[in-house]
């Protein structure tokens, strides 16, 4: 399968489908094993998720403000 057909396919998933997806993908990527990394001068030395700019006080947010992990994902 090509990436462009991929792409296709991709676009007609549902949220949920596309938060699993993603979850799927990353998994593959990091073996499943992201953890919670602490960078001098990526979001201003902040806890973010593994190797991303994804701070943990920002899903911690965005769950209080009611968001479904799918939401979270997407």
């Amino acid at each position: 399968m090509t990436v462009q057909k991929l792409e296709t396919q991709v676009l007609t998933l549902n949220a949920v489908d596309k938060a699993k997806l993603i979850s799927i993908l990353t998994q593959t990527l990091t073996n499943g094993s992201l953890g919670i990394k602490k960078t001098p001068g990526v979001c201003g030395g902040d806890a973010c998720i593994g190797n991303t700019r994804i701070p943990v006080w920002s899903l911690v947010c965005d769950r209080r403000l009611g968001a479904s992990d799918a939401i979270i994902l997407e």
